[in-house]
């Protein structure tokens, strides 16, 4: 019996630890993915306002759409989109809407160079972009064949005061003014405290006047400077700092003066590498602040 009874403990105890066995399973843990951190989109319209930057990224990758060329890497640990948009409003307008719809970017960087409309300001200045405007939206006064134009007399016209007539009809009246978009406060106050790192000029605040031409015309440029408070005229940040705002995206244009009609400064196209390098310590800048809080 006693031989019996140790023969079914060990039954027993040999059914036990296998049904224990069978109990427990291998298993693995994965934690939740960490959210992506959204990246910071930097645009220049030509090669000479892009690339250098562009060189500035590890972990690159390149693709263009339409006419926009893309560069997706790192700087500092963080992701960066920097965009060559091409020239001129319709460009950097497309540019800023595929870019926003692929990267969702948090904030968006425009920058290159422009010409000087304030004879205060020298080649080499940086325009930090308080406001953008679009100085090339006017409606003439109505003139008879033969009787000339008048630049000086053309009216400013808001497109996007009303989805109606900006031109005729009852809509017209309301659509008679400027339209500025702001740049972002705080990331014009972050370029202000780092100002000291731009070393060829001084850093301001100001108007960007964005428009497809080319002034010469120091007159005109006077007017412009006058009646639309331009600091600096070029091609494309009011068209960038539309379409940001119409998708709630954080917005600031910085131009660096590569010439200025208006006191003789000539044009020296390596102000574009100069305004990338500033940009870059405000990137950088900003980079750290995400590290200081949460995102």
């Amino acid at each position: 019996m006693k031989f019996l009874r140790c023969c079914a403990s060990v039954i027993l105890s040999l059914f036990t630890l296998t049904v224990l066995a069978q109990n427990e399973m291998k298993s693995v843990e994965v934690a939740p993915s960490a959210l992506a951190p959204r990246p910071i989109m930097i645009q220049g319209p030509m090669p000479i306002e892009a690339e250098y930057f562009a060189s500035l990224l590890t972990e690159v990758s390149t693709f263009t759409s339409g006419n926009a060329t893309f560069y997706r890497g790192m700087l500092n640990h963080y992701p960066v989109v920097v965009v060559k948009t091409g020239k001129g409003l319709e460009n950097t307008a497309a540019a800023t809407a595929v870019g926003i719809s692929l990267f969702n970017p948090r904030l968006i960087i425009n920058q290159g160079t422009s010409g000087g409309h304030d004879p205060s300001l020298n080649v080499g200045d940086i325009v930090l972009g308080e406001r953008s405007v679009n100085a090339a939206n006017f409606k003439t006064p109505k003139r008879l064949a033969g009787e000339g134009s008048d630049p000086m007399a053309w009216i400013p016209m808001d497109l996007m005061a009303s989805e109606g007539s900006a031109g005729e009809g009852s809509s017209a009246a309301d659509a008679e003014k400027i339209r500025y978009y702001r740049g972002d406060q705080t990331l014009i106050d972050l370029a202000l405290s780092i100002k000291a790192k731009h070393t060829r000029g001084k850093v301001v605040t100001g108007t960007i006047g964005s428009g497809n031409f080319w002034n010469n015309e120091v007159d005109r440029i006077a007017w412009l400077h006058n009646n639309l408070g331009t600091s600096v005229e070029e091609m494309e940040s009011a068209a960038a700092a539309q379409i940001a705002h119409a998708y709630h995206v954080p917005f600031i244009g910085v131009r660096i003066l590569s010439n200025n009609i208006t006191n003789h400064g000539e044009y020296d196209p390596s102000t574009a590498k100069d305004c990338q390098q500033f940009v870059r310590h405000l990137v950088t800048a900003y980079i750290e602040t995400l590290q200081e809080t949460p995102r």
